[in-house]
This record gives structure tokens, C-alpha cells and sequence, in this order.
């Protein structure tokens, strides 16, 4: 099995870029996008000055809970930036989310929880909300987050999505928010 019948078998139709955007990609954008591929795992990473933004992580079922997922990351963690990522919600329909969420929460992932991220998938048209984790090894607040969420999702998500999928994504107003926090805790004080 290909690195991409890996990524394709194991995450949602609506989490996949199709296997001609990736190759793009890492072609176009190879100065930036990598990917880090082994008999057991693949992972899919952006990397530029400021950030590490994991696209995809697959351990096969037979390698996890070897330690393989965590050398992974403790490679990028060396690179002493800060890594983010999207993280589907954890639900009782898929025990996976519950345990992904744990995994990273062991590697000292949190959430940035005042940015909010709503897409509408091309392959499905229905709303997928992800939540967005990240790590750092020094202070870093949710706005610095939301501009590098921001800048992966226009020069990776939706890079030539009108040539690739003959339509085009949301941009990217549409698809992250960050949430005022004096604004949330003002509406707890009604509430």
C-alpha cells in the first residue's frame, strides 16, 4: 500500500486532499511541504520560519502504542518551533477521536480555544468543524496561532483548489474565527 492509500484508508473524505493536490504540493512547494514517510507511518508536514503544521500523522495499527507516533513529533519538536495541527472532536461514534485527543494531550498539545474552524467539504458539501491543538516550547497566545493557521490554509489547503477540484474552497474569513475572549466572558457573565 502507497503512502496516500495509507492516509486515504485511515482519515475521513472529508479531512483528504485528493492524491494530485499532495503531490502538488510536495512538488510546487517543496521548499515547504514534506513529507516523512516509513514502512509503519507517514506523516505530511508544513514547515516554515515561525510554525510546524502537521497535516497528517498515520501509525499503522500494528506499530501503535510502540512509541512511534511520539518520535515523530519529538522530531518536529526539536526544530524548537511551534507545532499545530486540526484535530477532529472527539464523539462516541468514533472511539479514535477520544484517543488521538489523549495522545497528543500526552505529548503536551493544547488546544487553542478561542479559534474556531468550520469548512465545508468539497468531497461531502457538509460543514466539518475541526478543533486546532497546538505545542509550544515557549509562550504562545491564540492570535499567533490564528496567523499561522491562517497562512497554511491559503498556501496549502486551498492552493490551486479551483484547478485541482474545479471549484474553490471558502476563503479563509469564512473558515477561521478568532473568538474574542473578553467578548466570551462577557457572555458567561449574563448567562
Amino acid at each position: 500500500m502507497n503512502w496516500y492509500e495509507k492516509l486515504n484508508q485511515y482519515f475521513p473524505i472529508e479531512e483528504m486532499k485528493s492524491k494530485e493536490h499532495m503531490e502538488t504540493l510536495l512538488e510546487e512547494k517543496g521548499d515547504i511541504y514534506h513529507k516523512d514517510e516509513g514502512r509503519n507511518h507517514v506523516l505530511m508536514y508544513v514547515e516554515d520560519d515561525r510554525f510546524v503544521f502537521v497535516d497528517y500523522l498515520f501509525v499503522s495499527g500494528n506499530s501503535r502504542g510502540q512509541g512511534l507516533g511520539r518520535k515523530l513529533l519529538d522530531k518536529l519538536k526539536q526544530k524548537g518551533k511551534p507545532i499545530l495541527l486540526e484535530v477532529e472532536p472527539a464523539t462516541e461514534q468514533d472511539v479514535d477521536t477520544e484517543k488521538r485527543l489523549r495522545f497528543y494531550k500526552r505529548e503536551g498539545f493544547r488546544h487553542a480555544s478561542s479559534i474556531s474552524y468550520r469548512r465545508r467539504s468539497l468531497a461531502t458539501n457538509e460543514i466539518n468543524e475541526m478543533e486546532i491543538l497546538f505545542w509550544a516550547n515557549d509562550h504562545a497566545e491564540d492570535e499567533q496561532i490564528y496567523e499561522c493557521m491562517k497562512k497554511t490554509y491559503e498556501q496549502i489547503h486551498i492552493y490551486k483548489d479551483e484547478t485541482l477540484y474545479g471549484k474553490k474552497y471558502q476563503l479563509v474569513e469564512e473558515v477561521l474565527k478568532l473568538n474574542d475572549c473578553e467578548e466570551k466572558r462577557d457572555i458567561l457573565k449574563v448567562v
